[in-house]
């Protein structure tokens, strides 16, 4: 194959990625942790050891690893995250999908619940 069918390949097919989209059940399940200091700190604490790199110091999806990403790292900051359900975004956490690894095996779901909130935090828009 050319190189040239290759580089349009990949330009077709990374842009026709499906929106990621948690199964409704999963997108339904309230968050049991509370938000409060010691769940902020622990999912502050898991952010800058596992996802700043690709989103950010400040979540906006422009980490040093993230950079040559297709698709993008998510940005927490805007909107279209922030209006997602807690459910949906634990549930994202934990499956992982393409570059996002999944965390069910590395994070506790307390673990992944605290990030939850953390990523609460970054919403700027």
């Amino acid at each position: 194959m050319h190189l040239w069918m290759l580089l349009s390949w990949h330009v077709i097919t990374a842009g026709d990625q499906e929106p990621w989209v948690a199964p409704e059940n999963s997108a339904q399940v309230k968050n049991p942790v509370e938000a409060g200091t010691k769940s902020l700190q622990t999912g502050k604490k898991i952010y800058t050891s596992f996802c700043w790199s690709c989103h950010g110091t400040t979540g906006m999806g422009d980490g040093p690893a993230g950079a040559g990403m297709v698709p993008k790292p998510a940005a927490f900051t805007t909107s279209e995250f922030q209006n997602q359900t807690d459910g949906a975004i634990f549930w994202k956490i934990s499956e992982g999908r393409g570059n996002m690894t999944s965390y069910k095996s590395v994070l506790t779901s307390n673990e992944r619940w605290s990030v939850v909130n953390y990523l609460r935090t970054l919403k700027t828009e």
